[in-house]
């Protein structure tokens, strides 16, 4: 389910960024939503190529709360950012890379080859696919929500 607050704010980042040459997708729990998932946002996740972060927070730079820069964790590194719209916290994030197994990192995500497009509330949203944001989620180790997006698949009568 999408409040009002959340639908406001995509309403936003969509008039700014659709039709741009921005490569851009909604992930995490509003791209669950949007692909029928009963989960609740409590924020937005944007993901984005490198130049793409850049671009995003220059095109919303009246919502800067943390600008973008590239920084690195544990499991993940990206170009990292968030914007503050009507109270709700945009994440940006550009390159994304996971740390594998075996220690090296992974290359960046090929969102255009994850992308789908979710027809909302008029708007044709881009988002990660359900299949994608599951191994995502097991990369890096989050297995609860990795096994919620599983069941999902699974009666939905994907193949794992």
């Amino acid at each position: 389910m999408i409040g009002p607050p959340y639908l406001a704010v995509l309403q936003k980042l969509y008039a700014r960024l659709h039709g741009t040459n921005i490569n851009w997708v909604i992930t995490g729990s509003l791209s669950f939503s949007l692909q029928g998932v009963p989960v609740e946002p409590h924020d937005i996740d944007l993901q984005t190529d490198e130049a793409g972060a850049y671009a995003i927070e220059r095109a919303f730079s009246e919502f800067v709360v943390r600008k973008v820069t590239f920084s690195s964790a544990a499991n993940i590194r990206s170009h990292f950012g968030a914007l503050l719209l009507d109270g709700i916290e945009v994440e940006i994030m550009g390159d994304i890379q996971k740390r594998l197994e075996d220690d090296p990192w992974e290359e960046p995500v090929n969102l255009v080859q994850h992308k789908q497009i979710v027809e909302f509330e008029g708007m044709q949203i881009p988002v990660l696919s359900l299949e994608y944001e599951y191994q995502a989620y097991r990369k890096l180790g989050r297995f609860e929500r990795a096994q919620m997006l599983l069941d999902v698949l699974k009666r939905r009568g994907a193949d794992f």
